[in-house]
């Protein structure tokens, strides 16, 4: 195999809670991750010569070492001592720094494409082990799906698919840095903390309602008092029929959950005539499978 094509699905945060800040610096979590029909494409083509080349449709991003692509295909060729080369072509669809785990998606797309391209035959668990060095999305997006997410995002436990619903998702006219989220959040004194477990139980039950009854993420206390237009955008998707809207991780990406299509199309086209939206989607959720292309 020479050539190896895959697709990188965007992730939501239907619940998001911070426990504690951890004494190493880092914030102790307990999220539910869901990975949505949403995603960069992808192709991989081996090189003779030793070096890795990213060529992408997004001039803001960079095509070396800042990049999780390069620093993902660099590991596993230390790692398993491949001489060989690799040039990336990316196509990028996931909004960049959105709360969206768009880079983490690449880079466990990665580190699956280099276990298919030379034929590494490495485990899923081997594969996390990995990606968790490069970050803490890593290992649930090289799983996908919905996963009950721990520690610092590394503990894992998958959970049944949600039921099928629509969702519009839109990102604001900003970039949002997720390490000055974190450093302006209070962890010891939030007041609120969504029922994570009751969460967990309606996933497993089924239950759309009580998922979407539940959804909270905390690190709305930091964002949306910085940035007033992700309130405005939850406004208009409940407006319009949402049984629920959240900012997605650290924000500022914005989604509504929809159990009817219809009004899920009406909320799209509202939030495109109120023009808040750089960058807007009408989708669903994905089981996280079948990301070979």
């Amino acid at each position: 195999m020479n050539t190896f094509r895959i697709k990188a699905y965007a992730k939501i945060n239907l619940g998001l809670d911070v426990l504690r800040r951890r004494p190493d610096g880092y914030h102790e979590v307990k999220m539910i991750m869901q990975t949505v029909d949403l995603y960069d494409d992808l192709e991989f083509t081996k090189l003779a010569e030793d070096e890795i080349r990213i060529f992408t449709d997004k001039e803001e991003l960079p095509a070396d070492q800042g990049n999780l692509i390069w620093r993902a295909a660099a590991r596993m060729k230390e790692l398993y001592q491949i001489s060989e080369g690799v040039s990336v072509k990316l196509t990028k669809r996931i909004p960049i720094a959105a709360g969206m785990a768009g880079g983490s998606a690449d880079a466990a797309a990665t580190i699956h494409a280099m276990d298919a391209l030379f034929s590494l035959g490495l485990s899923l668990e081997e594969k996390q082990k990995i990606g968790v060095k490069l970050g803490a999305d890593i290992p649930y997006c090289l799983m996908g799906g919905t996963a009950l997410s721990e520690g610092i995002g590394e503990i894992l436990t998958k959970l049944p698919d949600v039921p099928k619903a629509k969702l519009v998702i839109a990102k604001p006219d900003l970039d949002v840095s997720t390490k000055f989220v974190y450093e302006n959040l209070h962890a010891d004194s939030l007041q609120y903390h969504p029922d994570i477990d009751g969460m967990v139980a309606s996933i497993e039950k089924g239950d759309l309602c009580g998922i979407t009854d539940r959804m909270g993420n905390v690190l709305e206390t930091v964002t949306c008092k910085h940035y007033p237009v992700i309130e405005q955008m939850k406004g208009i998707l409940k407006e319009h029929g949402a049984v629920n809207a959240l900012m997605s991780g650290s924000g500022p990406t914005v989604f509504g959950i929809f159990t009817d299509d219809q009004n899920a199309k009406e909320a799209y086209e509202a939030m495109q005539e109120a023009g808040l939206a750089r960058q807007l989607f009408l989708t669903g959720f994905a089981d996280g499978r079948g990301r070979e292309d």
